[in-house]
Protein backbone atom coordinates (compact mmCIF):
# COMPACT_ATOMS: atom_id res chain seq x y z
CA UNK A 1 0.00 0.00 0.00
CA UNK A 2 1.33 3.60 -0.70
CA UNK A 3 -1.28 6.48 0.21
CA UNK A 4 -0.03 9.89 0.65
CA UNK A 5 -2.40 12.25 2.79
CA UNK A 6 -2.42 16.15 1.70
CA UNK A 7 -4.06 18.19 3.87
CA UNK A 8 -4.17 22.11 3.83
CA UNK A 9 -6.89 24.90 3.53
CA UNK A 10 -8.70 25.85 0.35
CA UNK A 11 -6.71 27.43 -2.68
CA UNK A 12 -3.12 26.30 -0.62
CA UNK A 13 -2.79 23.98 -4.28
CA UNK A 14 -3.17 20.67 -2.70
CA UNK A 15 -5.21 19.43 -5.82
CA UNK A 16 -1.94 20.30 -8.32
CA UNK A 17 0.20 18.86 -6.56
CA UNK A 18 -1.87 15.66 -5.71
CA UNK A 19 -2.15 15.09 -9.59
CA UNK A 20 1.72 15.83 -10.13
CA UNK A 21 2.52 12.95 -7.29
CA UNK A 22 -0.15 10.28 -8.36
CA UNK A 23 1.44 10.68 -12.10
CA UNK A 24 4.86 10.14 -10.69
CA UNK A 25 4.22 7.05 -8.79
CA UNK A 26 1.39 5.68 -11.43
CA UNK A 27 -1.53 6.08 -9.08
CA UNK A 28 -4.81 7.76 -8.72
CA UNK A 29 -6.16 10.94 -6.78
CA UNK A 30 -9.11 10.92 -4.60
CA UNK A 31 -10.36 14.81 -3.46
CA UNK A 32 -12.17 14.67 -0.06
CA UNK A 33 -14.33 17.33 -2.13
CA UNK A 34 -15.87 14.66 -3.95
CA UNK A 35 -16.45 12.71 -0.82
CA UNK A 36 -20.60 14.59 0.76
CA UNK A 37 -21.97 17.88 -0.01
CA UNK A 38 -21.31 21.16 1.95
CA UNK A 39 -21.72 24.70 0.96
CA UNK A 40 -18.07 25.20 -0.75
CA UNK A 41 -16.99 28.28 -2.55
CA UNK A 42 -19.90 31.01 -2.88
CA UNK A 43 -19.03 32.23 -5.57
CA UNK A 44 -19.96 31.42 -9.43
CA UNK A 45 -23.04 29.07 -9.73
CA UNK A 46 -22.86 27.65 -6.30
CA UNK A 47 -22.49 31.24 -4.98
CA UNK A 48 -26.00 32.07 -6.33
CA UNK A 49 -27.86 29.39 -4.36
CA UNK A 50 -29.82 30.57 -1.07
CA UNK A 51 -28.69 27.75 1.07
CA UNK A 52 -25.25 28.92 0.39
CA UNK A 53 -26.19 32.40 0.89
CA UNK A 54 -27.74 31.99 4.28
CA UNK A 55 -24.96 29.98 5.73
CA UNK A 56 -22.30 32.59 5.12
CA UNK A 57 -24.33 35.28 5.58
CA UNK A 58 -25.81 33.91 8.97
CA UNK A 59 -22.85 32.21 10.62
CA UNK A 60 -19.80 33.78 11.93
CA UNK A 61 -16.44 32.61 10.83
CA UNK A 62 -16.17 30.89 14.22
CA UNK A 63 -19.30 28.36 13.19
CA UNK A 64 -18.57 28.45 9.93
CA UNK A 65 -15.26 26.48 10.59
CA UNK A 66 -16.82 24.49 13.45
CA UNK A 67 -19.36 23.64 10.96
CA UNK A 68 -17.40 22.22 8.25
CA UNK A 69 -14.80 20.73 10.43
CA UNK A 70 -18.11 18.39 11.81
CA UNK A 71 -19.10 17.73 8.33
CA UNK A 72 -15.25 16.45 7.71
CA UNK A 73 -15.55 14.78 11.08
CA UNK A 74 -18.98 12.96 10.48
CA UNK A 75 -19.32 12.61 6.83
CA UNK A 76 -16.24 12.77 5.45
CA UNK A 77 -13.26 11.22 7.55
CA UNK A 78 -15.41 7.44 7.77
CA UNK A 79 -15.00 7.53 4.10
CA UNK A 80 -11.71 8.64 3.60
CA UNK A 81 -10.67 5.38 5.81
CA UNK A 82 -12.66 3.54 3.76
CA UNK A 83 -10.43 4.69 1.14
CA UNK A 84 -7.30 3.99 2.80
CA UNK A 85 -8.41 0.30 3.42
CA UNK A 86 -9.48 -0.42 0.28
CA UNK A 87 -6.40 0.84 -1.55
CA UNK A 88 -4.45 -1.37 -4.53
CA UNK A 89 -1.86 0.64 -5.63
CA UNK A 90 -0.94 3.98 -5.25
CA UNK A 91 -3.42 6.99 -4.25
CA UNK A 92 -3.76 10.19 -3.02
CA UNK A 93 -6.19 11.49 -0.80
CA UNK A 94 -6.51 15.34 -1.11
CA UNK A 95 -8.53 17.52 1.10
CA UNK A 96 -9.45 19.87 3.76
CA UNK A 97 -10.88 16.99 5.18
CA UNK A 98 -7.99 15.95 6.04
CA UNK A 99 -7.61 17.72 9.95
CA UNK A 100 -5.01 16.90 11.67
CA UNK A 101 -6.87 14.99 14.83
CA UNK A 102 -7.99 12.88 12.36
CA UNK A 103 -5.03 11.90 10.02
CA UNK A 104 -2.95 11.36 13.55
CA UNK A 105 -5.22 8.39 14.43
CA UNK A 106 -3.65 6.63 11.41
CA UNK A 107 -1.38 3.63 12.41
CA UNK A 108 -1.34 2.41 8.84
CA UNK A 109 2.21 0.98 7.02
CA UNK A 110 2.34 2.91 3.59
CA UNK A 111 0.31 6.01 4.99
CA UNK A 112 2.68 8.93 4.55
CA UNK A 113 0.92 12.52 5.90
CA UNK A 114 1.98 16.30 4.84
CA UNK A 115 -0.36 19.61 5.44
CA UNK A 116 0.62 21.94 3.13
CA UNK A 117 0.17 25.73 4.05
CA UNK A 118 0.69 29.36 3.09
CA UNK A 119 0.84 32.59 3.69
CA UNK A 120 -2.91 34.89 4.25
CA UNK A 121 -1.89 36.82 1.42
CA UNK A 122 -1.35 34.00 -1.19
CA UNK A 123 -4.96 32.67 0.37
CA UNK A 124 -6.26 36.07 -0.47
CA UNK A 125 -4.76 36.47 -3.54
CA UNK A 126 -6.08 33.39 -5.17
CA UNK A 127 -9.59 33.47 -3.70
CA UNK A 128 -9.89 36.67 -5.00
CA UNK A 129 -8.24 35.69 -8.37
CA UNK A 130 -10.99 32.66 -8.77
CA UNK A 131 -13.53 34.43 -7.56
CA UNK A 132 -13.24 37.00 -9.66
CA UNK A 133 -13.61 39.48 -6.61
CA UNK A 134 -12.78 42.62 -8.42
CA UNK A 135 -16.01 41.93 -10.35
CA UNK A 136 -18.13 41.52 -7.64
CA UNK A 137 -20.52 43.59 -5.78
CA UNK A 138 -22.19 43.70 -2.31
CA UNK A 139 -22.97 40.79 -0.92
CA UNK A 140 -20.92 38.61 -3.44
CA UNK A 141 -18.16 40.46 -1.74
CA UNK A 142 -19.27 39.94 1.47
CA UNK A 143 -19.31 35.97 0.71
CA UNK A 144 -16.54 35.46 -0.89
CA UNK A 145 -15.13 37.65 1.94
CA UNK A 146 -16.32 35.27 5.20
CA UNK A 147 -15.00 32.52 3.25
CA UNK A 148 -11.80 33.79 2.85
CA UNK A 149 -11.80 34.60 6.54
CA UNK A 150 -12.76 31.07 7.01
CA UNK A 151 -9.70 30.05 5.18
CA UNK A 152 -7.45 31.90 7.20
CA UNK A 153 -8.38 30.69 10.62
CA UNK A 154 -8.97 26.93 9.34
CA UNK A 155 -4.85 27.85 8.23
CA UNK A 156 -4.00 28.89 11.90
CA UNK A 157 -5.81 26.40 13.67
CA UNK A 158 -4.64 23.15 11.23
CA UNK A 159 -0.98 24.84 11.41
CA UNK A 160 -1.34 24.67 14.96
CA UNK A 161 -2.74 21.39 15.28
CA UNK A 162 -0.25 19.93 13.10
CA UNK A 163 2.49 21.80 15.62
CA UNK A 164 1.16 19.89 18.18
CA UNK A 165 1.06 16.28 17.19
CA UNK A 166 4.47 16.74 15.93
CA UNK A 167 3.26 16.33 12.30
CA UNK A 168 4.54 17.31 8.93
CA UNK A 169 3.53 20.53 7.01
CA UNK A 170 5.39 21.98 4.10
CA UNK A 171 5.35 25.66 2.99
CA UNK A 172 4.36 25.95 -0.58
CA UNK A 173 5.73 29.17 -0.62
CA UNK A 174 9.15 28.52 0.58
CA UNK A 175 9.99 26.04 -2.80
CA UNK A 176 10.28 27.96 -6.56
CA UNK A 177 9.08 25.49 -8.39
CA UNK A 178 7.01 22.43 -8.51
CA UNK A 179 9.66 19.97 -9.13
CA UNK A 180 11.25 21.42 -5.65
CA UNK A 181 8.33 21.63 -3.79
CA UNK A 182 7.68 17.57 -4.65
CA UNK A 183 11.07 16.47 -3.25
CA UNK A 184 10.07 16.79 0.18
CA UNK A 185 6.92 14.56 -0.51
CA UNK A 186 8.04 12.15 -2.08
CA UNK A 187 10.14 10.82 1.27
CA UNK A 188 7.45 8.49 3.43
CA UNK A 189 6.36 11.31 6.00
CA UNK A 190 4.96 8.80 8.70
Amino acid sequence: MNVTLLGGSSHVGKSTIARKIAEEQGGEVLSTDTLARHPGRPWGEVGRRPHVIEHYLTLSVEQLLADVLRHYRENVWPQVVEAIKSAKGPLVIEGSALWPESVATLQKEGVSAVFLTASDDLFRRRIHAESRFDELVGTERELVEKFLARTLLYNERMNEAVARLGLESVNVEAFPSMATLLAPLRKPIR
